[in-house]
């Protein structure tokens, strides 16, 4: 049973809840430009996961499950931002975003203003636009 769902939760009340305020502050901001670049409304995937779409993934072990498109969680030491670095072209982008770490499957920011928002915004495009499954 795969753990992250979305869920009914409400995303405001999970943002307003967002400590300090400046990281609040950076995740009302990241709403809103997600919600621009994807034309689609925030939704609440588990507990701690903004995510915008959904797709469907399947693994050769058989394993599947879904995902939002795009998304962000922000956690207390950087914003975790989801499926930005999946797209061929990520990787010159990622290069120019600014300040920011990597995981696996993650990009972390710790602070918005510190990147560049234009390549920001063509990361979350190129990550929900073109991202293979439904």
């Amino acid at each position: 049973m795969a753990v992250t769902q979305p869920t009914d939760a409400s995303v405001d009340d999970f943002l307003a809840a967002v400590v300090p305020a400046q990281r609040r502050q950076d995740a009302l901001d990241l709403r809103a430009l997600m919600e621009t670049v994807t034309g689609q409304e925030a939704t609440m995937w588990g507990p701690s996961i903004v995510g915008f779409g959904e797709y469907r993934y399947a693994y050769p072990s058989g394993r599947t499950g879904t995902m939002p498109r795009v998304g962000f969680s922000p956690r207390r030491p950087s914003i975790s931002l989801y499926g930005l670095k999946d797209h061929p072209a990520a990787g010159p982008l990622l290069d120019a975003l600014g300040p920011h770490t990597e995981g696996v499957g993650c990009v972390y920011v710790k602070k918005l203003g510190a990147v560049d928002h234009d390549v920001l915004a063509r990361l979350i495009e190129l990550a929900h636009d073109g991202r293979a499954g439904t």
